[in-house]
C-alpha cells in the first residue's frame, strides 16, 4: 500500500486508496513548479498569469478564497553541503544555506503580505509560503518577478486498508535474537546472509520515515527506538516529531498503521526488519489515512535537523542517516526541493512507486518516486513476478527511467499497533526493504555514508536483472524492474569495505554487563556510536585509523581509550566501568511570580532517573543521582499560565541544592511572552456602536499598533471578546485552543466565549497619556454568557504604545474562565500564546500581559 498526500483542515496534499491490501493513487499531488502544459496555459492575459496553476484559477472564480503555496524563484545553492567530508558537515552545511536563503528570498514577499495584512506560513526547505486570499491577492503575486509559481493545495483520501493481523513473535529478551526465520522478503535480498556473513545488521545507523507514525513500545521496535533511555524512559526530543497534532502525548503514536508496518520491515526485530541493529526516529507526516501537503513539508524539514519536543533548536547533526517515504501521488515535481536537500545533506532517500499499475502499462508510476532525483521502488512477490500494482516507467513527469529497484512487496508481513502483525502488499511494502538494506551497507562499508550517488550504484550493480524491455529498457535497466531484484548480499560484496570492527563488551566492575552504555569512536573524519545490548556488548564497523573511544553510561566514571583499526580484522576491546558516588539533589521551583510552584514535574533530560512532583511549598528531592553533568528541567503542571518551562545544566559532585525559577512563556518563535500584570484598570470613555449576538465592528486606533510585526490603524471589535487585526470577523461563538489554521486568524482573545450585549452592557475605548507613551484600551462592560445571562462579565485589551505590550485586564468576573480561550495568535493561524484554555484561572482585579521581544 502506498500512502499518499491530503488535507488537514484547510490544508491538503496527496493520496492512495488501500484496496484488497494494496493502494491505489487516486489523483495528483500540487506541483512545486508546474509541469509545461499547466504552466503555459496560464490564466488569461495578465502579467504572470502562466505562473499560477488551472486548480488555483478556478478556485479563486467567482470572488471564491483559497489556499496556496507561493513559490519563490530563487533557490539555496547547495554545492558547498555537497562537497562536505563528513554526513554531519553535509547537514549542517545544507541547513544553513536553505534557512540563509529563505531568510533573505522571502522578506520582500514578507512584506508584501504584511502589508497586505495576509497571514502566511514559511517553509525554508523548498522556500516557499502558504497563503489564503482571492483573485486579486493571485494575480498581484503572479506579477512579482521573485515568485515562480502559485500552487493550489490539494486533497485526497485513503480507503481503509484490509490485511490480516497475526498474533506476536517471539523475541529472545536477552540477545534480541529472533526466535522465528526471517520474513520472506528478508531472505529475499539475503539480508539474513549479510548478517551471518558480516556480523552486520545495521548498527551504528540512524533510519527514519515520513509516515502515520509508529507504536514505538511495540515489542519489536521499542528496543532501537533512538529516544529509548534503556531504562524503561524516553526522550523523544530529536527523535519523534507530529506536525499534525494528531498524537495525545508528546510520545510517538500511529493513528493508521502503516508507520507502524514500514518501520517493522526496515529495523523490527522477530524476523520482521531487514536491519535489526539500526536505530529508528520518525515523523508523522500523516494524519491517518491522509497526508497533508504542509505537514510533509513540515516532516521534510525535521528530517534535515530534528527539534526538541516544542519544534525548536533544530539540530541539523542529529539529522538520520536514511529516510523511508512509503507514499506519494500525481506527476508534479512536489517534493522535488525537499530530495534533493536531503540527498545534499547526505541523506540517502526511498520512495514507493506507488500502485497505480495494471500490470501492463507503462507510464503508471507516481511522483515524487518518479522523479530523477528520486530513488524509486518497485514491488514483486515471493514467486519472483513483479507486482500487478506496481508503477511502471518512464516517468510521466520528466520521461526517467523509473522504478530505480524492485523489492519484496506482496504479502509482507511486520509489525502493527497493538503489538501484532499485519500482513498487506503495496510498493509502501517494498520501499523500507530498500531503506533498511542500505542500513545494512553503510553498516558494513561506513566510508560510504553520506555519499549518495555511490550508494545508489552499488545497489544497482548488486541486483539481478530481469528481462522485461516492455516499456523500454534494457535487462540491466528497464522501466518495469529499474535496474533489478534488491540483493544487499551482492551489493555489500562490492562496497569499499576499508573498515575494520571494533568489539567487546562493557561491564561493571562489580555486578558484571553494563547494558545501555554509549560507545563512541571519533577521528578528525569521522564519528560513530553504538548503544550496548542487554549483555553489554557493542560492535562498530570503522573505516582504517586511529580512533578516541569514549565510554559513557549512567552511574559510572566516563572511559576514554585510543585504538588503530586495521582493514579487514576486528579488535576486540572490553570496557569495564567504575562506579561512581551518588548525591541527593533538591531544590525549590518558583513560578514566574516567583511564587512557590506546586505540580512542577522536575527530571534528568539526560540520565535514567524517574521525574519527580513539587510539594505544595514547591520543593522536590532526588534522594540519589550519581555523579557526573547533566541538564536538569522544571515543567509547570495544567494550567501552565504564563509560566514557562526551566533547564540548566548541573554538575553532581556533592549533595546539591537547585533552585529552578521559571521564566515567561512565549510563543513558538518566541515573539511574545506572558507575564503575570500590574493590574492598573482604564476605564472606557467612548461608546462603540457594537451590541447583539455575533456582531463586530471596526474601530480607528489612536496609534500605530504592531502585532506580529505588522502595524496596525484599525482592528476590529467583536462580541465574544475579541480583538481581530484581520478582519471584523463573525461566526467565532466556538472558541477553540490557538493556534488554529482555521479563521478567526491575527487575534487578541482577552475573554473569547459566545458572548452577548444587550441593554445592560456596552463596548467602549479610551485613550490615555501623551503621544509616545499612549495607552489604547478596548473595554466590555457587563457582557453576558449567551449560555447563562446572569453570569456578566467587565475586561479589557489594552495596547501600550510605547513598549508595545498586550495587557488582558479583569475588573469582574461573573465567570473564571472556565469555558473561554485567552491569548494572542498571529495572522497565519500557525503560532500563538495561549493563556488558557475553557480552565477556571481568571480572577477579579487581575491583568494578564504580552510582551513583545525586544528589537
Amino acid at each position: 500500500m502506498q500512502l499518499p498526500l491530503s488535507p488537514r483542515r484547510r490544508t491538503a496534499a496527496w493520496a492512495a486508496a488501500a484496496i484488497t491490501a494494496a493502494a491505489v493513487l487516486i489523483g495528483p499531488a500540487p506541483a512545486f513548479a508546474q509541469t509545461g502544459t499547466d504552466a503555459a496555459a496560464g490564466s488569461g492575459s495578465g502579467i504572470g498569469a502562466g505562473k499560477i496553476d488551472s486548480a488555483l484559477r478556478d478556485a479563486v472564480a467567482k470572488g471564491k478564497e483559497s489556499t496556496f503555496f507561493v513559490v519563490l524563484k530563487q533557490q539555496a545553492d547547495l554545492s558547498a553541503a555537497k562537497g562536505k567530508h563528513s554526513h554531519k558537515e553535509k547537514a549542517q552545511a545544507a541547513y544553513t544555506a536553505l534557512r540563509a536563503e529563505a531568510n533573505s528570498s522571502q522578506k520582500s514577499l514578507s512584506a508584501f503580505l504584511d502589508k497586505e495584512k495576509v497571514g502566511y506560513e514559511s517553509f525554508w526547505i523548498t522556500n516557499a509560503v502558504k497563503v489564503t486570499g482571492d483573485q486579486k491577492l493571485v494575480d498581484e503575486l503572479a506579477k512579482r518577478a521573485d515568485v515562480a509559481s502559485l500552487v493550489k493545495e490539494r486533497s485526497y483520501q485513503l480507503d481503509k486498508l484490509e490485511a490480516t493481523t497475526t498474533p506476536g513473535t517471539e523475541i529472545d529478551a536477552d540477545s534480541g535474537a529472533t526466535a522465528v526465520t526471517p520474513e520472506w522478503g528478508v531472505k529475499d535480498i539475503k539480508a539474513d546472509q549479510v548478517w551471518d556473513q558480516y556480523n552486520d545488521r545495521g548498527e551504528g545507523i540512524v533510519i527514519a520515515s515520513v509516515d502515520s507514525g509508529v507504536q514505538f513500545d511495540h515489542p519489536s521496535l521499542v528496543g532501537n527506538y533512538r529516544g529509548n533511555l534503556g531504562d524503561g524512559t524516553f526522550n523523544h526530543d530529536y527523535n519523534w516529531y507530529d506536525p499534525t497534532g494528531q498524537c495525545p502525548t508528546s510520545a510517538p503514536c500511529d493513528n493508521n498503521g502503516h508507520g507502524t508496518h514500514t518501520m517493522g520491515t526496515m529495523v523490527g526485530q522477530g524476523g520482521v526488519g531487514v536491519a535489526p541493529g539500526a536505530k529508528w526516529i520518525a515523523a508523522k507526516g500523516c494524519e491517518t489515512d491522509r497526508c497533508a501537503d504542509d505537514n510533509l513539508l513540515a516532516a521534510g524539514q525535521w528530517i534535515l535537523a530534528p527539534t526538541d519536543h516544542n519544534g525548536q533548536n533544530p539540530r541539523p547533526d542529529l539529522a538520520p542517516d536514511i529516510v523511508n517515504n512509503s507514499w506519494g501521488g500525481g506527476d508534479t515535481n512536489f517534493y522535488q526541493d525537499i530530495v534533493q536537500a536531503w540527498n545534499a545533506a547526505g541523506i540517502f532517500e526511498a520512495f514507493a512507486s506507488g500502485n497505480d499499475g495494471d500490470g501492463t502499462t507503462c507510464s503508471t508510476g507516481h511522483a515524487p518516486g518518479s522523479q530523477a532525483d528520486s530513488y524509486g521502488v518497485g514491488a514483486y512477490d515471493s514467486t519472483g513476478k513483479i507486482a500487478r500494482f506496481s508503477g511502471f516507467g518512464p516517468s510521466a513527469f520528466d520521461g526517467s527511467m523509473k522504478p530505480n529497484i524492485s523489492a519484496p512487496g506482496v504479502s509482507i508481513r511486520s509489525t502493527w499497533p497493538g503489538s501484532s502483525y499485519n500482513t498487506i502488499s503495496g510498493t509502501s511494502m517494498a520501499t523500507p526493504h530498500v531503506a533498511g538494506a542500505v542500513a545494512l551497507l553503510w553498516s558494513a562499508a561506513p566510508s560510504l555514508i553520506g555519499n549518495i550517488d555511490e550508494t545508489r550504484a552499488l545497489l544497482d550493480e548488486g541486483s539481478v536483472d530481469v528481462d522485461d524491455t516492455h516499456c523500454g529498457g534494457t535487462a540491466a535497466m528497464n522501466n518495469v524492474w529499474g535496474s533489478g531484484k534488491l540483493d544487499i548480499l551482492a551489493s555489500i560484496a562490492d562496497s569499499p569495505r576499508s573498515a575494520g570492527t571494533l568489539s567487546g563488551t562493557v561491564t561493571d566492575q562489580a555486578t558484571g554487563a553494563a547494558p545501555n552504555a554509549t560507545v563512541t569512536a571519533q577521528n578528525a573524519d569521522f564519528q560513530r556510536s553504538v548503544v550496548t545490548d542487554t549483555k553489554g556488548a557493542y560492535r562498530l564497523h570503522l573505516p582504517a585509523g586511529e580512533y578516541t573511544v569514549t565510554t559513557t553510561s549512567y552511574g559510572f566514571a566516563t572511559r576514554t581509550d585510543t585504538v588503530t583499526i586495521t582493514v579487514g580484522e576486528t579488535m576486540t576491546l572490553d570496557l569495564p566501568l567504575t562506579a561512581v558516588a551518588h548525591h541527593s539533589v533538591s531544590g525549590t521551583v518558583l513560578d514566574v511570580s516567583g511564587k512557590p510552584l506546586k505540580g512542577a514535574t522536575v527530571k534528568f533530560t539526560d540520565a535514567p532517573l524517574a521525574p519527580v512532583t513539587t510539594g505544595a511549598d514547591g520543593t522536590y528531592t532526588f534522594p540519589s543521582v550519581a555523579e557526573g553533568s547533566f541538564h536538569l528541567s522544571a515543567m509547570p503542571a495544567a494550567p501552565v499560565m504564563c509560566n514557562g518551562t526551566w533547564s540548566g545544566a548541573l554538575t553532581v559532585d556533592g549533595n546539591e541544592t537547585v533552585t529552578a525559577s521559571l521564566p515567561p512563556r512565549t510563543d513558538a518563535a518566541g515573539t511574545y511572552s506572558c507575564t503575570p500584570g500590574a493590574y492598573s484598570w482604564i476605564s472606557g470613555q467612548t461608546k462603540v456602536d457594537l451590541s447583539g449576538d455575533e456582531n463586530a465592528k471596526s474601530v480607528a486606533l489612536p496609534f500605530a499598533v504592531t502585532y506580529y510585526g505588522v502595524s496596525y490603524t484599525s482592528a476590529g471589535v467583536t462580541t465574544n471578546g475579541l480583538v481581530n487585526f484581520l478582519a471584523p470577523r463573525l461566526g467565532d461563538y466556538a472558541n477553540t485552543a490557538l493556534p488554529l489554521a482555521d479563521q478567526p486568524d491575527g487575534i487578541v482573545a482577552a475573554f473569547w466565549d459566545d458572548l452577548t450585549l444587550d441593554k445592560k452592557s456596552s463596548v467602549q475605548t479610551a485613550t490615555t497619556g501623551t503621544t509616545g507613551n499612549r495607552r489604547f484600551a478596548i473595554v466590555w462592560n457587563n457582557a453576558a454568557l449567551v449560555s447563562d445571562t446572569s453570569v456578566r462579565l467587565t475586561f479589557e485589551a489594552v495596547f501600550d504604545e510605547a513598549t508595545g505590550a498586550i495587557t488582558l485586564q479583569y475588573k469582574a468576573l461573573g465567570s473564571t474562565g472556565g469555558s473561554a480561550t485567552v491569548g494572542i495568535e498571529n495572522q497565519a493561524g500557525t503560532d500563538a500564546l495561549q493563556y488558557s484554555l475553557n480552565e477556571s484561572v481568571l480572577t477579579d482585579a487581575s491583568a494578564i500581559r504580552f510582551s513583545p521581544k525586544a528589537a
